[in-house]
């Protein structure tokens, strides 16, 4: 690695570097998912559960089978971590939530032009004074009468769109879960005084790109403004700072450029770190940071990758929730998974791989997918047969 250009390959490796991939076996006992946390910065929460919740995954990812009850422990119990819109809907440390306050300053303008909204402010009303008289509760508690029916999971009542107004703006938050509806309460009820700091704009949105930069090792301007939402302009205002500082370093990579051919601009974090090997294998979230914005993993992984839950049946072409699969460090395929808690087995509905994987990728797949059966409390896997990834009909979880 020179000092202004890197090889792909290179970045590859300062990219699974910097999400917390260790390319080795060694597996950490107590809390092993205080590192994969600590470098991701935001751990992205989804409703999808066919396999298991996505937030669980990237720790296994990372650092292998892990106790779940101990990761919601530390997420909803210990006081480290909240939830807030900080990429998608995600866990973070509580002491960065004042990062966000920008972000719920937004929302509240927002909110103060939109007649729905405005309409809501009765039901706002009530649903503070219940939260403060009732400390937290969930929706079905805050509702003023039981709901008769119940349609799709987006046919909200009117006490729910109050609630999410007022946590979007920043005055409710989540004091835990159950399943996956949240309890929610008044900020000021449950948060430490320190996470409910005011800090400006500008030095927020600076803090975030630096953080950002620390969990992608090297990345593009669209990259860093992804990764916490962040407009571009506003990113790029903090980048231009960052390197000023000489936090950030621009570079080159191999290969990245922009449409009209001319090189792609990047830039490495100060503390980043090149290993000269990251042989990672890995089953991942499609809500992993490596993956979740389309464009990067197209230009770091030429992975060509687009999640079909919203597809209808008949037009999906690799299935309902594939997991991406990383081999030697290159993501070489797709699975789409389904746990059968009933019969104990893992079902591999469909198995593909790319044209370029590895010789390897079907051994590898396969211990894979008993490892993450034995994670899930499984016995087996079984495998439908759809797809070009050959893996055998049938096998033990790994014990």
């Amino acid at each position: 690695m020179t000092a202004d250009a890197l090889s792909a390959a290179e970045a590859r490796r300062l990219a699974l570097a910097a999400q917390g991939f260790s390319g080795s076996n060694r597996r950490r006992i107590r809390r092993p998912f205080d590192p994969a946390l600590e470098r991701l910065h935001v751990l992205q929460i989804d409703s999808v559960n066919v396999f298991a919740r996505s937030h669980y995954l990237p720790v296994f990812s990372r650092h292998g089978a892990y106790d779940p009850d101990a990761l919601d422990r530390q997420l909803f119990q210990s006081g480290e971590f909240t939830e807030y819109w900080a990429h998608e809907a995600a866990f973070i440390p509580v002491m960065d939530r004042p990062l966000f306050g920008w972000r719920m300053g937004e929302y509240r303008e927002r909110h103060a032009r939109d007649d729905r909204a405005t309409a809501l402010r009765p039901t706002i009303e009530r649903v503070r004074a219940a939260l403060a008289d009732g400390g937290p509760q969930f929706v079905r508690e805050l509702e003023e009468t039981p709901r008769a029916t119940r349609g799709p999971w987006w046919d909200w009542s009117d006490t729910k769109r109050a609630v999410e107004i007022m946590f979007a703006e920043g005055e409710v938050v989540s004091s835990g879960r159950e399943g996956f509806q949240r309890r929610y309460a008044l900020a000021e009820r449950v948060l430490p005084p320190a996470a409910l700091r005011e800090v400006p704009k500008e030095e927020a949105q600076r803090s975030l790109v630096e953080r950002a930069a620390r969990s992608l090792g090297v990345a593009t301007l669209a990259d860093l403004a992804d990764y916490h939402r962040i407009s571009q302009s506003d990113a790029r205002r903090a980048v231009t700072s960052l390197v000023e500082e000489g936090t950030l370093r621009p570079v080159t990579v191999a290969g990245w450029r922009r449409k009209n051919g001319d090189p792609e601009r990047a830039w490495i974090h100060r503390d980043a770190r090149l290993p000269a090997r990251m042989p990672v294998d890995a089953l991942l979230t499609p809500f992993d940071p490596v993956v979740w914005f389309r464009p990067r993993a197209e230009r770091m992984f030429d992975f060509h990758y687009r999640i079909e839950i919203y597809t209808p049946q008949e037009q999906r072409r690799f299935g309902y929730y594939c997991l991406p699969l990383m081999v030697g460090g290159a993501l070489a395929g797709r699975i789409d998974l389904k746990a059968d808690r009933r019969n104990r087995e893992l079902l591999v509905q469909a198995a593909w791989q790319e044209d370029r994987a590895p010789e390897r990728t079907a051994a590898t797949a396969q211990e894979l997918l008993a490892r993450a059966a034995a994670w899930q409390g499984l016995d087996s896997v079984r495998v439908s047969g759809v797809g070009n990834l050959p893996l055998p009909a049938a096998f033990d979880a790994a014990g």
